[in-house]
């Protein structure tokens, strides 16, 4: 394992471990509004600060760019941060969120490592040395067909003007797939994506700690990603499709036939 990956993990298990106590006791915990729809509580400031500690303690020169603290620092090696996606998840106590961090190296995306630990699955990859879930190798499926896909997704929530263009989107989805399922934490959706658990997945209105880990896992497990309409520059556009190579453009076609002109380009 490549060094800064190591360190990856080891910060992503430290946030896992602080995440799993503050889950015995949701009660106490001290919750705002971020924006609408969107909280945060000291668990995500806690789990941040103890990720940035491992990171700046092995690479004291490297910058970063977090959710909660926002950026620092610069350098060609940026860290990229969502110390819990799926915040809203984890304070009801729906078992569904994890760890995320990307590394970028002048901008390519080179390490990232997504961590669940309600279930201690840990994803990683490396530019051009493979994705894996917990040590195997992690290949996304082999589906041909759009109808028998499982699509997973997330709601725009914090793009509200974008809501009736996702609706149209998933109103034809859910007649040209096997599913759609809306867990509600993008990285760990992208991650499932490279793991072959779903076929595919987009969503609008994300931010770069959303999607950075899981798109290079997905890149580096076989599959394809872009913004909604394919190309490049999904991680500055804050849209994403992700799937398999036969799928992908399938995905596409359905997206392209509703996505409006505020969303292309």
């Amino acid at each position: 394992m490549h060094p800064m990956l190591n360190t990856a993990v080891k910060a992503a298990r430290r946030a896992g471990s602080i995440i799993n106590r503050a889950s015995d006791n949701l009660d106490a915990l001290t919750v705002r509004h971020k924006s609408l729809n969107d909280l945060v509580s000291e668990v995500d400031r806690a789990a941040e600060e103890a990720i940035i500690d491992v990171i700046r303690g092995a690479y004291p020169e490297h910058a970063m760019l977090a959710e909660e603290s926002g950026e620092s620092g610069a350098s060609d090696h940026l860290w990229i941060i969502d110390p819990l996606d799926g915040t809203t998840n984890f304070l009801h106590g729906f078992p569904v969120y994890c760890v995320s961090i990307a590394m970028t190296y002048k901008g390519v995306l080179t390490h990232g490592v997504i961590f669940d630990p309600v279930r201690n699955d840990l994803f990683t990859a490396s530019r051009g040395a493979g994705a894996f879930l917990n040590d195997r190798r992690m290949r996304v499926s082999r589906r041909e067909k759009l109808i028998d896909g499982l699509i997973g997704t997330g709601f725009p929530f914090r793009e509200q003007a974008h809501t009736d263009a996702y609706v149209a989107m998933m109103k034809e989805f859910m007649h040209k797939t096997a599913g759609i399922r809306r867990p509600g934490a993008a990285a760990l959706d992208l991650a499932n994506v490279a793991a072959g658990r779903l076929d595919g997945f987009w969503e609008i209105g994300l931010q770069p700690w959303d999607m950075a880990a899981g798109a290079l896992m997905i890149l580096e497990a076989g599959g394809l990603v872009g913004d909604l309409e394919g190309n490049d520059g999904f991680l500055r556009k804050g849209q994403i499709c992700a799937a398999n190579p036969r799928l992908f453009p399938q995905m596409l076609a359905v997206i392209g036939a509703h996505l409006p002109a505020s969303l292309r380009g």
